[in-house]
């Protein structure tokens, strides 16, 4: 057995690379322009996307085990810091939460990918909260 049979699958494989991870993000940022739900989780975000876009396009890559995008560009992600100049409360962590999910269930992320993701992005969506609601 090669390492490569023996080692377990990553988030990244089991999506099926980078064409996926793309899709699932270009999805996201529609549904956040078009559905009004999103709204609050849209404003934050200024008036153009397409930098966002990229950036996370970049991160989950490497987040779920493929190419270190993110990092080879811009270095360590700090996340938190990062987003401190945006304000993130209960709102806006639930919109970005269901936002993507529905992204996920949209372009066919996996069931049981769909959960662990789900289970991931909810404890880092609510680590992310910098306002008192």
């Amino acid at each position: 057995m090669t390492e490569e049979e023996s080692s377990p699958a990553t988030p990244f494989a089991l999506i099926g690379g980078e064409a996926p991870i793309r899709a699932l993000v270009e999805r996201f940022y529609d549904l956040m322009e078009l559905e009004h739900g999103f709204a609050a989780l849209r404003a934050a975000h200024g008036s153009d996307l397409a930098s966002a876009r990229d950036k996370l396009f970049w991160f989950l890559c490497g987040w779920m085990g493929g190419p270190q995008h993110y990092i080879e560009r811009l270095g360590h992600p700090r996340l938190r810091a990062r987003h401190m100049p945006f304000k993130i409360g209960t709102l806006e962590r639930d919109q970005w939460l269901a936002c993507m999910d529905q992204a996920m269930q949209e372009t066919g992320v996996p069931p049981a990918l769909r959960a662990w993701l789900a289970q991931s992005f909810t404890q880092t969506a609510d680590w992310m909260r910098n306002q008192a609601d």
